[in-house]
């Protein structure tokens, strides 16, 4: 990457003086990874964080054990800062934190659960954490818990999402009135200038999932990342809001499910249906019919399976040039 690049631009973004989420996870750019199942390990977390970013890994598709020897994997290919995504929703909370507090992780991101649960607990230990919403009100209640940084995710973003469907733009500049914590922005971003929008709305920094789910990194199957950059505008579906909402891409499971919505609400149907480790099979394995294909709306903006080098010099170049106009 060039110097032009890294050092030319004097931008809000690339000052660690002006910016609340550079300094707080001591960061060369507030640019976040999101720690998504199937596909943040340790090799897309160390790239990150050895690019300016901080790097996540996703500890809701691992095994304790697993989590274990990734976080070292980690320490080993990078001196960066890195962190660790814990949704709250998954089995063995206990033990992950535990894990997180023995490997002296420094930042841990919360998500589907209430931020209170952890957040003392792992602050008193020297841990900064953030926590990801999807609406005002809950923004507002991670301020009350006294989380570091809140991530306020749009509901285009991949993965599990919120109810109410409020889409990044509407939803970044409303928690922006009610908090005064560092805002980072998620869902819905893949290209530099997305991220100007995010921080001209008031988001301090970004947080970005599919983009980095289609890189050389990332540890999902391949035939999943070569469909991630085949996807169209409208080849991915927001459903199972009766149990957790999740964005997916429309394959035959997915139009298995649809089935099932023909016949009936059936909240019992559709959790036997999903309880075949899909998400595993569709992401990891790589079966893209059977399988549960996780991503952003975004991903019709994406069109190659890319190093993460590449995908922070496009960032940067992209947001370079991302004109703003005076009226």
């Amino acid at each position: 990457m060039s110097n032009f690049i890294h050092f030319g631009i004097a931008e809000k973004m690339y000052s660690e003086n002006q910016n609340r989420i550079t300094q707080l996870f001591q960061i060369k750019y507030p640019i976040i990874q999101g720690g998504m199942i199937w596909h943040s390990g340790w090799r897309l977390a160390s790239a990150v964080s050895n690019n300016g970013g901080l790097g996540l890994i996703g500890s809701a598709s691992m095994y304790p054990d697993i989590l274990r020897e990734n976080i070292r994997k980690c320490k080993a290919a990078t001196d960066k800062p890195f962190g660790v995504n814990v949704a709250l929703l998954y089995p063995n909370l206990e033990e992950i934190i535990n894990i997180i507090l023995e490997e002296d992780v420094k930042i841990v991101f919360t998500s589907a659960g209430n931020p209170k649960v952890y957040t003392e607990t792992l602050q008193k230990e020297g841990i900064k954490v953030a926590h990801v919403v999807s609406s005002t009100k809950f923004a507002m209640k991670c301020e009350d818990a006294g989380v570091d940084a809140i991530v306020a995710e749009g509901f285009e973003a991949g993965g599990h999402n919120g109810r109410d469907e409020t889409t990044t733009f509407c939803l970044i500049p409303n928690v922006k009135k009610h908090i005064s914590k560092p805002l980072i922005a998620a869902g819905g971003i893949a290209l530099g200038s997305q991220m100007k929008a995010a921080m001209i709305l008031g988001a301090d920094g970004v947080q970005i999932g599919s983009r980095f789910a289609a890189t050389e990194e990332a540890s999902s199957h391949d035939h999943f990342k070569e469909k991630i950059v085949s996807l169209n505008e409208g080849d991915t579906q927001l459903t199972l809001k009766e149990l957790a909402p999740v964005r997916m891409i429309k394959n035959k499971f997915f139009y298995e499910l649809e089935e099932l919505y023909d016949k009936g609400r059936d909240a019992e149907a559709l959790k036997k249906t999903l309880g075949r480790a899909r998400a595993k099979r569709g992401m990891f394995e790589g079966d893209l019919e059977d399988g549960e294909l996780e991503i952003g709306q975004v991903s019709a903006l994406i069109d190659e399976i890319l190093p993460v080098e590449k995908v922070f010099e496009n960032l940067l170049k992209e947001y370079r040039e991302a004109n703003t106009f005076d009226l």
